[in-house]
């Protein structure tokens, strides 16, 4: 993707977001994330906004603690995500491609970095306030969501911290029918996990994930059950990956 699409898919998120959040209230629990009402959740959206913005717009060289999650409530709380997420989205178009800050992920340019990185943030987060609603959370456009499987895979779980362990070496394929692409989820007791996409992404596998690739990408993200896509061969794998594969703020 480039990255004016990421900017752009973190735009129609949030605006996602902000309308799920109205329609459901502060009160309501969301679902996806057990302990959360939508205040917890626009709150911690909004912290991780402005936290973004700072790196980006002050082209921060080092990591930044971020800045403390607001005490706002109800519209107020409403309307100071709807600030911060429409600066990130000014910042990001503004910032040049030559920008150089910190980053945590590998990417081609710090600027990819932080609009993927952001936009899938505020996809998945777009999903948690959407859970809080009878409908549960909406499609994802095939493209991000193939680009955020991406991301969680190669990126997330290619890091030494990624919990995703088995006793024996065992390979997860995720396939998404809509778009065509393939990863191959290569799982050991020592090693983070090694995830090879496209032709690479053959052989065997002992359990393998299909569906479209937005109902994979809110799976592997813990957003959505098993139930939602299609598993075949061993169910441990995706028992394993449900228990340790959660991506937490620190």
């Amino acid at each position: 993707m480039k990255i004016t699409e990421y900017i752009d898919a973190l735009e129609t998120a949030g605006r996602g977001l902000a309308v799920a959040a109205a329609e459901a209230g502060p009160d309501a629990e969301v679902p996806t994330c057990p302990g959360w009402r939508v205040r917890d959740l626009l709150r911690h959206t909004s912290m991780v906004h402005r936290w973004a913005t700072d790196l980006v717009v002050e082209a921060r060289a080092t990591y930044q603690p971020d800045g403390g999650e607001t005490t706002l409530n109800g519209e107020e709380l409403l309307a100071h995500f709807r600030e911060g997420h429409a600066a990130l989205v000014a910042a990001l178009r503004a910032a040049p491609e030559s920008l150089e800050c910190w980053t945590f992920l590998p990417a081609p340019s710090p600027l990819t970095f932080w609009a993927r990185r952001q936009a899938h943030e505020t996809t998945v987060h777009r999903a948690d306030a959407e859970s809080a609603l009878a409908a549960g959370p909406g499609p994802v456009e095939p493209m991000v969501a193939a680009d955020g499987i991406d991301e969680l895979l190669r990126g997330f779980h290619g890091r030494d911290r990624s919990k995703v362990r088995t006793a024996e070496p065992r390979t997860l394929r995720v396939r998404a029918t809509d778009t065509g692409d393939v990863w191959s989820v290569h799982l050991s007791a020592t090693e983070p996990p090694r995830t090879e996409r496209g032709g690479r992404a053959t052989g065997p596998a002992d359990a393998e994930l299909g569906g479209p690739a937005d109902r994979l990408y809110l799976f592997l993200w813990n957003r959505l059950p098993v139930g939602a896509v299609t598993l075949t061969g061993d169910e441990e794998i995706a028992r394993l990956w449900r228990e340790t594969s959660g991506i937490g703020w620190s």
